[in-house]
């Protein structure tokens, strides 16, 4: 990972991680956030529901200016004004937030499929929960994502 000036930013384990989640959905929020909190994870989750506002939030500009740089995006695909393919690309553009890691979260294949249809790529695509039980391993999926990042940068 590497700080907003571009230095090398040491990765832990032990160093809790910043989760944007851009969700479009109040309920599905509540549930992500719930879900982060009941599973004792010490990470700070930040939630927009636009992608408009992902990208202010990443770019840490307009109301978001005095937030943290995410080690994570959580993107639904799905978003109101601009998609989340817009999202994406905003953040594969530019050098800085292209270090970022981004999990589409995906209701079915075929999302996956749309996302590289248009030449881009996220870190990884984990199914978005349905039932309100599975968020539980939904919150399991992305911490084993992460560590396994944090291993794979510590090893490099």
């Amino acid at each position: 990972m590497t700080t907003a000036d571009g230095r090398a930013e040491e990765v832990t384990e032990n160093k809790p991680i910043d989760i944007l989640l851009v969700e479009p959905n109040p309920g599905d929020t509540r549930l992500f956030t719930e879900s982060f909190k009941e599973a004792n994870i010490t990470n700070q989750i930040y939630a927009v529901s636009d992608g408009e506002s992902a990208l202010d939030f990443v770019h840490q500009r307009g109301k978001y200016t005095d937030v943290p740089r995410p080690d994570i995006v959580l993107l639904d695909p799905q978003l109101p004004d601009s998609n989340g393919i817009d999202v994406l690309s905003g953040l594969n553009d530019d050098p800085v937030l292209r270090e970022i890691s981004v999990v589409i979260l995906t209701s079915s294949d075929e999302e996956e499929d749309i996302v590289k249809s248009h030449g881009l790529d996220a870190d990884t695509y984990i199914q978005k929960p349905v039932a309100t039980e599975e968020f539980v391993g939904f919150v399991q999926s992305v911490e084993d994502f992460w560590f396994t990042i944090v291993r794979r940068d510590a090893d490099e």
